[in-house]
């Protein structure tokens, strides 16, 4: 059997499709499974054990190399879509529920092009591409979502899987050494793509200050692109407790998170990243409801102001004054340190 799943992007949502992956194999070990996704996000599926394939999209180049093929520049649509159908797929599965992904989707030729009913996509048109529909339980967290469409093929989704196996660089293992050790420091995260997610660094530096008051523990501070002056203000406000992580590939920021004593983030792919490593964790949310998008360890500690944000999903604040910053240090400070109680040391 052969099966494409969609879901071209973000960082936590492939994070959260990736038990499909696992699910998939489990039930059907001798099946082909590759996953078609933009390039921006691929590194993290250079980590899951049992894809066949990585098929890149939006890439900068065509190349094929290992278990990857990517096609770029002006044809690469052409040329993928082309690749797909040839791959004569029994079933693809859209995770992702847009118009582009089920475009995607229905471009392979598949037999069976299966995606989320129209009352649970975020653009209804896209069913107009599906063969078939699967109809989601209500069940609160994306993930219970994504394995639901494992119905359409008469698989069971069992236990929540995630098999990703990150390698670290030299740099990384030194940061961690130099933070104290496995289990022996905090991660802070304080970035995020959208404006509104993001907790203000001063913050974040207070919260490192009292953590290793407290609990004994100093904290690195984690970084995406054009997130380098962010983390410095985090350093900078923390009384001399925190210290910017170094530079870190997707395997890296895996590992970082694997072996810290916690992690402290908004709504944003390395906090699922965390999760998906097994990190306790400490999440914070302002227009993005952690039931759905949350750490999905019961220990795991959540403060959200979900409900009563006025822009829920939406990038920027309509109010000028982001609710995530209705969250106090000291709410923050309490939660970490209950979830530290409950992590064996």
């Amino acid at each position: 059997m052969r099966v494409l799943i969609v879901r071209l992007s973000a960082l936590g949502d492939i994070v959260h499709a990736v038990p499909v992956l696992a699910a998939l194999r489990r039930a059907l070990p001798d099946a082909r499974v590759d996953w078609l996704v933009e390039e921006a996000y691929a590194p993290i599926l250079a980590l899951a054990t049992g894809l066949h394939h990585r098929v890149i999209v939006r890439a900068r180049n065509s190349y094929s190399t290992g278990n990857t093929i990517a096609f770029g520049g002006m044809f690469g649509y052409v040329r993928a879509a082309a690749y797909l159908r040839a791959q004569r797929y029994d079933a693809v599965l859209d995770l992702q529920g847009l118009i582009k992904s089920a475009v995607w989707a229905r471009s392979a030729g598949a037999r069976r092009t299966i995606g989320f009913d129209r009352a649970h996509l975020r653009e209804p048109a896209a069913a107009a591409c599906y063969s078939e529909t699967v109809a989601p339980p209500e069940a609160p967290h994306v993930i219970q979502k994504n394995l639901s469409m494992l119905s359409a093929l008469g698989v069971a989704p069992g236990e929540v899987a995630l098999p990703l196996e990150p390698n670290p660089l030299a740099a990384t293992r030194e940061a961690i050494a130099a933070a104290g050790g496995s289990r022996q420091y905090i991660v802070l995260n304080p970035g995020a793509a959208w404006p509104n997610k993001r907790w203000p660094p001063e913050r974040f530096g207070a919260l490192a200050a009292a953590l290793r008051d407290q609990a004994g523990l100093r904290s690195l501070v984690t970084w995406g692109p054009a997130e380098r002056d962010l983390a410095e203000a985090v350093v900078q406000a923390s009384s001399g407790a925190a210290t910017a992580a170094p530079p870190t590939s997707v395997s890296d920021l895996a590992v970082l998170m694997r072996e810290a004593a916690l992690a402290v983030s908004g709504d944003t792919g390395p906090l699922h990243i965390a999760a998906a490593m097994g990190t306790p964790l400490v999440g914070l949310y302002g227009p993005t409801w952690p039931e759905r998008n949350g750490p999905w360890d019961p220990d795991d500690e959540v403060i959200s102001r979900a409900g009563v944000c006025v822009c829920h999903h939406k990038r920027r604040c309509r109010r000028g004054a982001p609710c995530i910053d209705e969250i106090a240090v000291e709410d923050v400070v309490a939660a970490a340190v209950r979830r530290l109680g409950k992590v064996p040391r």
